[in-house]
């Protein structure tokens, strides 16, 4: 039985993530077996600027989201350098303060060229009329779904009607996200540690729970990824059109 050519569409976001974590994974694994010895010293270096540290690499992730390059990476480094729970926090903090830069350059010094460039994009029309209802939702259900890249979500949305407190606060969406890829950022900085011969030899039990762990965080972020999607299409709709009642007249918020 064929997929429905929609329901290929809508997976490919989602099939792009995931290759995308493991594709990174494979890539530090790999290079920790060459020269794992090498990165518990990049980590120290990192962590030897002390409270340093963590403000070079938000400021560094803000310069990355006006630059337009991609966040994903950033974040999984964040996981091995800084561990999960700091890792998020430092993560977030640095997507927050680049995607907020980002929306402000997009709103305010170049408004017009990334207007013409989504001028002629019906489904951009269309999310623009449900910002501009429920501005807070829609960010945050944008968020949740990988539809759009992070980075170029981020200029869209600043030539939008959405008012700049819903956008930082639909931003929230974007946790998920960022505990999947902080998450195996570190567990391909400990694995690569490890199999470099830098680090203590674990047991196959120790490699099972990170494999659990990681595949768990995996389905979940797609399980939410799913939803959002349903019920962001459901809000402004496949063919263009708008199902949330919204004010077509409603200025751009300064």
């Amino acid at each position: 039985m064929s997929t429905p050519p929609e329901l290929a569409t809508s997976r490919r976001p989602i099939v792009r993530q995931v290759t995308l974590v493991v594709a990174a994974i494979v890539v530090l694994l790999v290079l920790g077996r060459l020269g794992g010895r090498y990165v518990p010293d990049f980590v120290a270096r990192i962590q030897s600027f002390g409270a340093l540290g963590p403000i070079i690499y938000v400021l560094g992730y803000m310069v990355a989201m006006v630059a337009g390059i991609p966040a994903s990476l950033l974040t999984l480094a964040a996981g091995a350098i800084f561990g999960l729970w700091w890792g998020t926090l430092w993560a977030l903090l640095g997507a927050t303060l680049g995607a907020s830069a980002a929306f402000l350059v997009a709103r305010y010094v170049a408004r017009g060229k990334v207007e013409k460039r989504v001028a002629s994009e019906p489904r951009f029309a269309a999310i623009d009329r449900a910002i501009a209802a429920d501005g807070r939702r829609i960010v945050f259900l944008l968020r949740l779904s990988p539809a759009v890249p992070f980075t170029l979500l981020n200029y869209l949305l600043g030539v939008t009607r959405v008012r700049f407190a819903d956008f930082l606060l639909g931003s929230v969406g974007m946790l998920p996200a960022t505990v999947l890829y902080v998450y195996s950022g570190k567990v391909a900085g400990d694995v690569a540690t490890a199999t470099g011969g830098a680090g203590p030899a674990h047991g196959a039990g120790y490699y099972t729970v990170i494999a659990v762990g990681l595949i768990a965080t995996v389905a979940v972020t797609i399980l939410v990824t799913r939803i959002a999607r349903r019920t962001l299409r459901e809000a402004v709709g496949d063919d263009g059109t708008t199902h949330t009642a919204v004010n077509a007249e409603a200025p751009v918020s300064r």
